[in-house]
């Protein structure tokens, strides 16, 4: 089974944590009082950055920028499909300056982008999943946004509901592992959420509740190779029993800020 998945090069946009720190709170992992260690936390992003180009993939940077703490997570910035970009509209207003930045580096590879008129948190609630996109509302992405969403990019969007503060994003509670699967932890969604996800996909793989709060659904999938948090330990089992190879990357000072892996990396879909 595992010559059966097949990886496919990406291309990543990353911003380095130069300015990385805890200085106010907007989610439930963010504690100000909690010291944050920049070093490792750029040694870890660091390791990240080697393992995708380890595996084949194009990594592209980001400048960061003074001020912007929480700028490393660069797929919070834009959602990126077939060449055209949405951009974000940040709920809290700590994070608005971040598109100026990102808008600038997307201007100046050739692409125009879009500017939501709702509170849009890119990557960060919106998963294209193959033939569609996967959309999460309920604490910060509006379902406005998810109208204009599918307007802008004419593929249909699915909404699906957050119930649980600490998945706060989609991408904290659900990642794309192809085409045709995802992972993800129902409880972290609505009764009707998880309906739907248990139509769209019959055969995902389930992921406890300690493997999501490890951060194991903030992962990234190239089709094959899965990025994944070392503490989603029964996750990355499952994975590797469907087929997939785990590839652990240990990103946990972020986790102070309630992100990891996926929430350092925008993926540009050309």
């Amino acid at each position: 089974m595992p010559d059966s998945r097949v990886a496919r090069r990406r291309r990543y946009l990353v911003c380095e944590p130069r300015h990385f720190a805890v200085r106010y709170a907007i989610n439930p992992w963010m504690h100000p009082d909690r010291p944050v260690d920049v070093l490792l936390a750029q040694r870890q992003w660091r390791t990240l950055v080697d393992t995708y180009r380890d595996h084949g993939h194009t990594v592209e940077t980001v400048k960061p920028e003074p001020g912007l703490p929480d700028m490393v997570f660069a797929a919070n910035a834009a959602v990126v499909v077939e060449g055209r970009v949405f951009g974000s509209l940040f709920l809290a207003p700590e994070r608005r300056p971040e598109t100026v930045a990102y808008e600038a580096w997307f201007k100046a590879g050739g692409y125009e982008v879009h500017h939501p008129e709702s509170v849009c948190e890119g990557e960060g609630d919106l998963v294209p999943a193959g033939r569609w996109i996967l959309a999460g509302t309920g604490f910060r992405t509006t379902r406005e946004a998810h109208r204009e969403v599918q307007e802008f990019f004419g593929v249909p969007v699915i909404g699906l509901t957050l119930v649980d503060p600490y998945f706060y994003h989609l991408d904290t509670a659900l990642f794309v592992l192809d085409e045709e699967n995802v992972a993800y932890y129902p409880e972290a969604f609505s009764p009707g959420s998880r309906e739907v996800l248990a139509r769209l996909y019959p055969d995902a793989v389930i992921a406890t509740r300690e493997d999501a709060m490890a951060f194991g659904l903030n992962s990234v999938s190239d089709g094959r190779h899965v990025f994944i948090s070392p503490g989603a330990a029964a996750l990355a089992a499952q994975l590797a029993d469907r087929g997939y190879v785990p590839v652990p990357v240990d990103l946990s000072e972020f986790h102070k800020a309630g992100g990891g892996i996926k929430c350092c990396t925008q993926e540009i879909r050309s």
